[in-house]
């Protein structure tokens, strides 16, 4: 069975124009969204030949063709990149001490004095959280380094900044007099 060669020409409905713009929005999705969009514009404009789909828009037919079987089947096919791989984060590894880390850090917070947003500062350091940690007795190969520290108690919702202390009134005229009164007597 001979299968008709597909062409640009065979499809006199879509401009170049138009193919380029299916191919830019087809290349800025990824994974499953991408291959539905593929298949839906492939069932559209070519039939549901995986094959005419990468002639004219430059698509790969097996790409194409797993969209059009996810499209039937209504089963989102997983890669095993995205299911499988990929680090857990440092609390989703020690619960226990990220909530030890978490019930230490809420003691040392303190509400933005503006206001204007929800986020919590905290004095602690990564340092002294982790000494802190330490000194409740988790051992050493539990906890991470100091910049992961950081950033694991920003994840939680606490921003290490330094607090901000009450700054010195400017100096007026009137400081001196007073000054100099204190000085005669």
């Amino acid at each position: 069975m001979s299968m008709p060669h597909a062409t640009l020409d065979s499809l006199p409905w879509l401009s170049p124009s138009q193919i380029a713009d299916l191919r830019l929005a087809a290349s800025n999705m990824t994974g499953p969204t991408r291959r539905a969009f593929e298949a839906e514009m492939t069932l559209k404009y070519c039939g549901g030949n995986p094959l005419m789909a990468e002639v004219v828009f430059g698509w790969g037919r097996l790409t194409v063709a797993l969209g059009l079987a996810e499209r039937r089947t209504g089963i989102i096919c997983l890669g095993a990149q995205s299911a499988f791989s990929g680090r857990r984060r440092w609390e989703e590894q020690h619960p226990q001490v990220a909530q030890a880390l978490r019930q230490l850090a809420e003691a040392h917070a303190q509400q933005d004095p503006t206001f204007r947003t929800s986020l919590t500062y905290t004095r602690l350091t990564a340092k002294a959280a982790l000494e802190a940690l330490r000194e409740q007795g988790y051992c050493e190969e539990l906890l991470p380094s100091p910049s992961t520290m950081a950033e694991v108690l920003n994840r939680m919702g606490f921003r290490l900044r330094k607090v901000v202390k009450a700054k010195p009134q400017k100096k007026i005229k009137e400081t001196d007099a007073i000054f100099d009164n204190i000085k005669k007597r």
